[in-house]
């Protein structure tokens, strides 16, 4: 019923910036309630961010202040602004709905080096 793709994954340096997308395709009343989780080789998938129906969002600790969520309902599309990348960051990123029982994308590799 959904398919989510993530794009904008890459290597940078440390310090640097990654933007990544999320594109879902499908059924409207499925897509909602939109996050962004990561998972490092050897670790367990853990959770990056939120953007909920009314708009708020919430982060991980790891993460506030350097990462900005955002979504364009008119594209279907999710975003994840990246700043102030450090090597710890390095993960597969995946975006997932929280609609019809939760959706996930393939995932889209983010390496940082120092």
């Amino acid at each position: 019923q959904v398919q989510l793709v993530e794009t904008g994954g890459g290597s940078v340096q440390a310090g640097g910036s990654l933007r990544l997308a999320c594109t879902a395709f499908g059924q409207a009343y499925c897509i909602h309630d939109m996050s962004w989780y990561r998972q490092a080789p050897g670790k367990e998938r853990e959770f990056v961010s939120i953007i909920a129906s009314d708009g708020s969002t919430t982060y991980a600790d790891s993460v506030k202040g350097r990462f900005t969520i955002s979504q364009d309902n008119a594209k279907n599309t999710l975003y994840l602004q990246m700043n102030g990348l450090k090597p710890e960051d390095t993960a597969m990123y995946y975006c997932k709905t929280e609609g019809c029982g939760g959706y996930w994308g393939p995932g889209t590799q983010v390496t940082v080096s120092s």
